[in-house]
């Protein structure tokens, strides 16, 4: 008896034990933030599926595929940026930098997400499979840009951009030109807040000689670029409703995604950054699941 009581004590901290190891790694790669890129991913598929059948399975396997990429991608840029995170106030308390979690506990975690990627992606068919390894090098790449360029946050956009492209080829199995306007939205879209949130780390880039936007140009001449690029990004999210012939349902999504943009804006200016994190996730993360909500809605209203 005195040793089933110490059994179900052990049991316990265990299980709390191992649910502790998945949030240090959930918090590692910021799981919260897939929430910018699958609703384009799955938007996608609605798109696609207006003409071609999609199956339970496809749709799983594209989950498997951006729940793997991510990871794998989130996970080997906390591992090239390890040395830069603990260096800098604002990123030390990461699970790596803080000793929460090792080096090598991350690269094995992300070999397994890679692998996850990369079969799901077989999964898909032959042209999923062929295209994930240059994919998690555009990923992977994507780690290094800042140390080089100040374009490193339209790389970053362009490499997320991959999702909703994916996402189409492998339901439609080939490639059609209009998809395109929803990765530019994606592209732009993820590039401007990532200017924006760069803003935060703007003295501690030029210190340690990295090529952010603000350490290069300065935050109030960055912040118009944002605007710019961001301008860019609404007129690829109203062109798809032509592109796409879609009902007015995503025509007032489009124009509520440009008054969210512009929101965003408001909230961060060069000398108040005090809401970047505001604008950064709860204002993208509205007008990522507003466009999922508006191509739902479209692809209801057609159905």
């Amino acid at each position: 008896m005195g040793t089933m009581i110490m059994i179900i004590p052990n049991a316990v901290e265990n299980k709390f034990k191992i649910i502790d190891r998945i949030l240090t790694y959930g918090r590692m790669i910021k799981f919260s933030h897939t929430v910018f890129a699958l609703p384009f991913a799955l938007s996608s598929v609605l798109l696609a599926w207006q003409h071609y059948p999609v199956s339970i399975e496809d749709l799983l396997w594209i989950l498997a595929a951006m729940v793997g990429a991510r990871s794998a991608a989130m996970g080997f840029n906390r591992i090239a940026d390890a040395e830069f995170d603990a260096k800098n106030p604002r990123t030390a308390i990461r699970e790596i930098p803080s000793g929460k979690l090792s080096l090598t506990a991350a690269k094995i975690f992300v070999l397994i997400f890679s692998g996850i990627f990369i079969f799901a992606a077989f999964m898909l068919g032959k042209p999923c499979f062929y295209l994930s390894f240059p994919v998690l090098g555009v990923l992977f790449s994507y780690s290094y840009t800042k140390r080089f360029t100040w374009l490193a946050h339209i790389y970053l956009g362009l490499a997320i951009s991959l999702a909703p492209l994916g996402a189409w080829i492998a339901i439609t199995k080939s490639f059609s030109p209009e998809i395109l306007l929803l990765c530019f939205a994606l592209m732009t879209y993820i590039a401007g807040f990532d200017i924006l949130y760069a803003c935060q780390d703007t003295d501690f880039d030029r210190e340690q000689g990295l090529f952010s936007m603000p350490a290069n140009f300065g935050i109030k001449k960055s912040l118009w670029i944002a605007k710019l690029i961001h301008t860019a990004s609404f007129f690829f999210f109203l062109s798809i409703y032509f592109a796409f012939n879609m009902t007015d349902a995503y025509l007032m999504t489009a124009w509520i995604i440009g008054m969210l943009l512009v929101f965003e804006h408001w909230l961060v200016k060069p000398d108040d950054l005090t809401h970047v994190n505001i604008a950064f996730f709860h204002v993208n993360s509205m007008i990522s699941l507003t466009l999922f909500a508006g191509v739902t809605a479209d692809w209801v209203l057609r159905a």
